[in-house]
């Protein structure tokens, strides 16, 4: 078996953009050569790597099976010309996911201080909800994951790297604003705006908020932090979400935070990746960063 780096090379693109044509635009190689590396490729494994579906290509089973060999490969080659060059060590681009709230509210924060420490600056970000990264996780189409909540997919691994604070909104006409003092059982009957399916906040509040009140209703499901935060400010229920989300309504007046007593949740915020994803010398690095990171 004589399998090249190219071959390979080509067999990850296509895993990326799904067609020959935008492989080898990305390659800046001709459609025919992507196509003659990647039948070279499945000739030498024996095995098609790709579901043929119109003119897209989708990843098989044996596919799947090759794939985090050949980011291992690939990686490991990149890294072979830096190994003597300190000035580059950390060379490459990282591919990193997060979700909503630590996308807008912690990766800012975090990727500043990174890439002034270490003097890398080719990080790309995606922000999406967490079952959509923790998705893109087990495709391979990103190196780390930055999420709100821990995830049960058993080819990803997680690690809490710090934690959030939550908090219940509410109108400032809602009558719940007016009390000085609430317990959670008092919120009894309500209605909620919450986030949609694969959201951290809406799984925390199914999670901790939801079993202590009696009756509740959902009113809204909404995709984004902000149409919660205006639906909740024009009284139409009450909403939970991270306090870094909401610091800029509460600062502004257009919800409330309520005094829940005792009842102050906290969630942990995690670093999620492919159990079979290589960690090259950038991607351990980031990684020790973001455990030894402060967001205080």
């Amino acid at each position: 078996m004589n399998i090249s780096l190219k071959q390979l090379n080509v067999f990850s693109c296509i895993t990326q953009h799904n067609t020959l044509t935008a492989a080898a635009e990305a390659l800046y190689l001709s459609k025919a050569a992507v196509s003659m590396a990647l039948a070279e490729l499945e000739k030498q494994l024996g095995h098609p790597l790709f579901d043929r579906v119109n003119n897209r290509l989708i990843l098989n089973q044996e596919g799947h099976k090759l794939l985090p060999l050949a980011d291992e490969l690939l990686s490991r080659a990149n890294n072979i010309s830096r190994l003597f060059d300190a000035d580059h060590a950390f060379a490459g681009q990282l591919k990193i996911g997060a979700s909503d709230t630590v996308g807008n509210h912690v990766v800012p924060g975090l990727l500043s201080q990174f890439r002034q420490q270490h003097q890398h600056f080719a990080q790309s970000v995606v922000i999406s909800n967490s079952r959509l990264i923790c998705q893109k996780l087990h495709d391979y189409e990103l190196d780390i994951g930055l999420i709100e909540g821990n995830t049960p997919h058993p080819d990803l691994i997680s690690t809490p790297f710090s934690h959030d604070d939550m908090c219940i909104i509410a109108a400032p006409t809602h009558s719940f604003s007016k009390m000085n003092k609430l317990d959670i059982t008092d919120l009894s009957p309500s209605n909620w705006v919450l986030r949609e399916a694969g959201s951290g906040s809406r799984e925390f509040f199914l999670r901790t908020v939801a079993p202590h009140i009696e009756t509740w209703h959902e009113v809204f499901e909404l995709n984004t932090t902000e149409a919660l935060i205006n639906s909740v400010a024009a009284g139409i229920g009450l909403g939970c979400l991270s306090t870094l989300a909401a610091q800029y309504a509460l600062k502004d007046g257009r919800v409330t935070r309520l005094d829940l007593g005792h009842f102050a949740p906290q969630r942990s915020l995690w670093l999620v990746m492919h159990k079979d994803k290589y960690h090259s010398p950038l991607l351990k690095t980031f990684i020790a960063f973001c455990h030894q990171w402060d967001n205080t």
